[in-house]
């Protein structure tokens, strides 16, 4: 592609919203981190410098080399972006006297390309402790806002902006259209980042890249992996086939239902039963990592098994998406913290032969079900909520055992069946239900309980890197847990989690 749009990630929360607010511009992006800068950079025609929580003025402050970037190709640099322009080209950064968080307002506007349609009282969302005391010689100031002096400024001769706020949240009301200002009307990038061309470029690189080799792929009924086996069906067609494996994790009859689903589809696919296996591995490990890294290693060596009943197969497809491999790897090598390992990300083992390839791995959710409408993928499948591939193991708290998941799939089963019924499923992005690790005293028929406590969950998000909890119905949450506590014997006791992503994951573990 040569309409690339780089983005140079210094550990802020927010990267992955600039990439996302780019891609809703139809224009394709890539995150990379600041210290690993690709050597050929002429498939980026811009490039964005995000923000961090370092401040410039440290030692150990995040450093990158702009030198073939800046001047040569539009450059964007984000409020810690838009410090670092200015520290390190003769301008004066200094600590805020106040911590600058929150909405703000831009009260001067200078008329610009790069702020076209955009005028004072535009709201802009702040998130900084440093500020741009003095802006470097050759600078025009082109926006401020009551307590911001250099809010926007451009370098003189060359198309380089940096500004104070944050254009990808929200928050700022014209975000997008100074995005679309700086990539589209100023750097020329094209919007040709569609479905349609996604579906077609990645088909023919498949075709380029298996030929006439065949695939294995782990199906998990969800929408990352349909949407994978479609595409490969549509490149490679009899010469994939998929897995769907019972891990001894997935909701209440899961494994039968998906399987009947998959039916008609004209996809290849076979169960395997290894419920054992895994519950085996786990028992008596309570340890959220340790547990996720069990579940991948099992799961690696059920395919390996799977591989060698298919003749002469070479690669191991698997449905894995950004927000996997940017969680799953710090973006930066430092400042960016791993949130949490993905049992689907990190490559194969040396022991297993099989090559790995990942159709979908740049891109977030929402595009993934976009790209399977697109191929015809029925409204259901697309809609069904994401599941974490180590299923139940993540939402039970501790160690894992055979009584402890039939109790947590008889709850989520109340629980995802209820949203169904009362018309709220859709409206939900993700739900499921946490066994917590504790026991809490109750009374039942005048007698006294010790039993255990789950917890229920319900987001809403676009993508998954941030996410808030839906405010559900006060009767509906009666009733799912009357009947939760009711009908599921050894609970007494259901909460609903109102935090969200951040600062709490989606997930419990």
């Amino acid at each position: 592609m040569q309409n690339n749009v780089l983005i140079l990630d210094f550990g802020s929360q927010y990267t992955q919203l600039i990439a996302r607010r780019v891609r809703e511009l139809n224009i394709f992006c890539e995150i990379k981190p600041f210290n690993k800068l690709p050597q050929d950079l002429s498939s980026y025609k811009a490039v964005i410098l995000s923000g961090s929580p370092f401040s410039v003025r440290a030692e150990d402050a995040p450093h990158t080399d702009l030198s073939r970037i800046k001047g040569k190709k539009p450059l964007l640099g984000v409020c810690y972006g838009a410090q670092y322009l200015a520290h390190f080209n003769g301008g004066n950064v200094e600590k805020s006297n106040t911590r600058e968080y929150g909405r703000a307002n831009l009260s001067t506007v200078k008329e610009s390309p790069f702020l076209k349609n955009i005028g004072s009282g535009s709201q802009v969302w702040m998130s900084h402790a440093d500020t741009i005391k003095k802006l470097p010689e050759n600078t025009t100031l082109l926006a401020s806002t009551h307590d911001v002096e250099n809010a926007a400024f451009k370098f003189n001769g060359e198309e380089t902006y940096g500004i104070q706020f944050h254009p990808e949240v929200y928050h700022s009301t014209d975000g997008k259209q100074l995005l679309e200002n700086f990539l589209v009307h100023i750097s020329g990038v094209e919007q040709t980042w569609t479905p349609d061309a996604f579906v077609e470029t990645t088909v023919s690189a498949l075709k380029e890249k298996i030929g006439n080799d065949k695939v294995i792929l782990g199906l998990s009924g969800g929408v990352d992996s349909t949407v994978a086996a479609v595409l490969l069906h549509k490149a490679i067609g009899k010469h994939l086939h998929c897995i769907f494996v019972n891990n001894g994790l997935l909701r209440k009859n899961e494994f039968v239902d998906v399987l009947k689903k998959y039916e008609g589809m004209g996809l290849n696919v076979r169960g395997v039963d290894a419920s054992a296996r895994f519950l085996d591995a786990l028992a008596g490990e309570s340890d959220p990592e340790k547990k996720r890294k069990i579940i991948g290693r099992v799961f690696i060596e059920v395919f390996d098994d799977e591989a060698h009943r298919v003749e002469n197969a070479k690669w191991l497809a698997q449905g894995t998406i950004y927000p996997d491999v940017i969680e799953s790897v710090s973006a930066t090598g430092g400042p960016s913290a791993t949130i949490k390992s993905h049992h689907n990300v990190g490559g194969l083992p040396d022991f297993m032969k099989l090559k790995v390839v990942e159709p979908l791995k740049m891109l977030f959710k929402d595009e993934v079900r976009r790209v399977g409408a697109s191929m015809n993928v029925g409204d259901e499948r697309l809609g069904r909520h994401p599941f974490p591939g180590p299923g139940l193991a993540i939402r039970i708290l501790g160690d894992i055992t055979p009584e402890k998941v039939n109790i947590l799939q008889e709850v989520d089963h109340i629980f995802i069946q209820g949203l169904r019924d009362w018309g709220l499923y859709d409206k939900v992005w993700q739900a499921g239900a946490m066994l917590l690790p504790v026991n809490s005293v109750g009374v039942m028929g005048d007698e006294r309980t010790y039993e255990k406590c789950v917890a229920l969950r319900a987001v809403e998000s676009t993508d998954g890197m941030t996410a808030d909890w839906v405010n559900l119905p006060y009767e509906f949450l009666q009733k799912t847990s009357n009947d939760i506590i009711n009908k599921v014997p050894g609970v007494n006791r259901v909460v609903y989690d109102i935090s969200s992503k951040p600062p709490a994951t989606i997930e419990w573990e």
